[in-house]
């Protein structure tokens, strides 16, 4: 399962860096539309603060410092710096993953989350499907502002390799 659940993270983070990849612009990361609060750009800083701080920090002791209101405040930060916070949650990933094992998944969380405890593995399988979610939100911003129905291939079976079996 923790595999499972590190390929999943893995896979959806990659699909992540190639929605950023596809805004035209570097302007349309950040805009807004009626109806929707949080552009493309400020979901991937939340998405890559999220990881680095519960899986790189919290599970791997990397020392990520998470500044949260900034996920969700700073604008018209470059693509190429969200780019490097993708990439950075990749390796929190790795780096937390290893950091456990597959007995460690029925182990409470090492930290209360929203007030709420729980199994390390309940939390991972938590944070597989809020970055799923959050990354079709990306996918319809960046589909609204272009007008564009092209896919990024976020949830292709082929990234899970023979751990989709």
């Amino acid at each position: 399962m923790k595999e499972w659940i590190t390929v999943v993270i893995t896979r959806e983070l990659k699909a992540l860096r190639r929605e950023i990849e596809s805004y035209p612009t570097e302007s349309d990361l950040w805009e807004v539309r009626p109806g929707i609060t949080n552009p493309g750009g400020n979901l991937a800083l939340h998405l890559a603060g999220n990881l680095q701080y519960f899986l790189g920090n919290v599970l791997g002791k990397n020392g990520y410092v998470r500044n949260r209101d900034a996920e969700f405040g700073d604008k018209d930060v470059p693509r190429a710096e969200l780019l490097r916070e993708i990439d950075s949650a990749l390796a929190a990933v790795e780096n937390g993953m290893r950091t456990i094992s597959e007995a460690d998944l029925a182990k409470p969380f090492p930290e209360k989350v929203g007030g709420v405890n729980s199994t390390t593995g309940a939390f991972l399988a938590h944070f597989a499907t809020h970055l799923a979610y959050h990354l079709g939100q990306v996918d319809y911003h960046r589909r609204i502002l272009t007008g564009e129905a092209k896919t990024v291939k976020a949830m292709t079976l082929t990234e899970l390799g023979d751990k989709a079996s």
